[in-house]
């Protein structure tokens, strides 16, 4: 969980100066469909894991 947790940082990271740098706008763009993708992913590996003793 926590290799989804930085992940979604780095995303937001990117995202983040993709919108301060004009230029850099396709960065933000692909940090956030990254972002929601890891999300996503995240999510549903998490719903599976529940109910499994460890």
């Amino acid at each position: 969980m926590g290799l989804i947790i930085g992940l979604l940082v780095l995303w937001v990271v990117l995202a983040v100066v993709g919108f301060a740098v004009k230029s850099l706008l396709w960065l933000a763009i692909v940090g956030i469909v990254l972002f929601v993708a890891t999300g996503i992913f995240g999510g549903l590996r998490g719903r599976g894991r529940r109910g499994v003793p460890r």
